[in-house]
């Protein structure tokens, strides 16, 4: 009986130990799907994290490369932009008076930029002002383009050259003149012609001798040849001095009458043509723009009145040994356009002056004072005119 017991005993225990081990066993694997289950989560969390950062990578390398390309397009259009800037100029033009040769003078240095390529309207704005004859009005035209920024002044005689070179000292803005008699007496220019700074052009000096030499052949007997000049103007104070210097040489003398402004021209003129034999005209400013007044004057006493240029002779001028201020204007207008296209600098072009003077001659103007001109005289000359137009 006990051994029976005792069986029973081991058997119940054996049992035990089975179910004990089995459930062992089911805890394990559980343990080990687990274990898989979480490895292969993990491997695909890896997995996402790498798709991401890659997918992050993607963009933040377009995002590079669409930000270059937006650069390069900004870089290309500030390129086009400023070749096209290049081409687009803005100049300032200063006239002293307003009188036929000074308009000549314009008129060709406009001429002389288009046979350049720069064309008013086209790639070229033009800002034009006249400081009729005054020099202080001259200053502020000059003062404002300057501070306008324009790319170039040009001054159309000496008072408005010398305003605008001094306008421009300190700035980068170049400045070309044109109808400058004398630009080192003016100051514009040194002794062998190269520029005092960023400032160049062309100059009307006159051919003294030759006009000299004119006279004379039309007024064999003539003893005094009269001048009437502005005090304030340089270039008609260093033009007289070259005809008193050589006035002996023809058998002349000079008889100069100053005027501080157009309104003294009138006594001024009245009173010189009943003390000599012609009068002798020069581009004086402020007297070309009173011309009228001094001719009309000469007319009563029947003594001629010579020019220095071509529009001075077609208004009444006998005749003159002159310029053409065209002609000028154009070659002025070719030197600013190698300074606008940066082909050259203006503070390395010496001045420039006119060739040869041309004989230009008005038989109505002669007629009217009774005066005789020389067939072959006439027949020699460039120009001849038999009206005299309307100023």
């Amino acid at each position: 009986m006990k051994k029976k017991m005792l069986a029973a005993i081991l058997a119940a225990s054996m049992m035990a130990m089975t179910i004990t081990g089995c459930g062992d066993n089911r805890k394990t694997a559980d343990d080990a799907g687990e274990a898989v289950s979480t490895e292969a989560a993990s491997s695909e969390e890896a997995e996402s994290t790498e798709a991401e950062d890659a997918a992050e990578e993607a963009s933040d390398a377009t995002d590079e490369a669409e930000a270059e390309t937006s650069e390069d397009a900004a870089e290309t259009e500030d390129e086009e932009a400023t070749e096209e800037s290049k081409d687009e100029y803005v100049i300032g033009i200063s006239q002293f008076a307003e009188h036929g040769s000074l308009d000549n003078c314009r008129e060709g240095f406009l001429q002389g930029l288009a046979n350049e390529g720069i064309v008013e309207g086209e790639n070229l704005t033009v800002h034009f002002q006249n400081a009729q004859a005054d020099t202080g009005t001259a200053s502020q035209i000059s003062d404002a383009f300057v501070a306008d920024g324009v790319d170039l002044i040009c001054g159309i005689a000496t008072p408005s050259a010398m305003s605008a070179y001094n306008s421009a000292l300190g700035t980068t803005v170049p400045v070309i003149y044109s109808a400058v008699s004398d630009p080192v007496a003016a100051e514009l220019a040194k002794e062998d012609g190269t520029p005092v700074g960023n400032i160049t052009g062309t100059s009307d000096a006159l051919a003294v001798t030759e006009q000299l030499d004119m006279i004379r052949k039309m007024l064999p007997d003539a003893k005094k040849i009269g001048i009437l000049y502005t005090t304030s103007e340089t270039n008609s104070e260093s033009t007289i001095a070259q005809y008193k210097e050589h006035a002996e040489e023809y058998g002349f003398e000079i008889v100069d009458s100053g005027i501080n402004t157009l309104a003294d021209l009138d006594m001024a003129a009245a009173d010189l043509v009943t003390k000599v034999d012609c009068i002798n005209n020069l581009t004086d400013n402020t007297v070309v723009s009173g011309l009228q007044t001094v001719l009309s004057y000469a007319k009563e006493q029947k003594i001629p009145v010579f020019g220095s240029e071509v529009e001075q002779v077609k208004v009444g001028c006998v005749a003159a040994m002159g310029l053409d201020y065209v002609k000028l204007g154009i070659q002025t207008g070719e030197m600013a356009a190698k300074v606008l296209k940066g082909e050259s600098e203006a503070s390395e072009m010496p001045f420039e002056v006119i060739s040869e003077p041309s004989l230009y001659v008005n038989t109505k103007a002669a007629e009217e004072i009774g005066m005789t001109l020389d067939d072959s005289f006439v027949s020699g000359a460039a120009e001849v005119y038999d009206n005299i137009a309307a100023n």
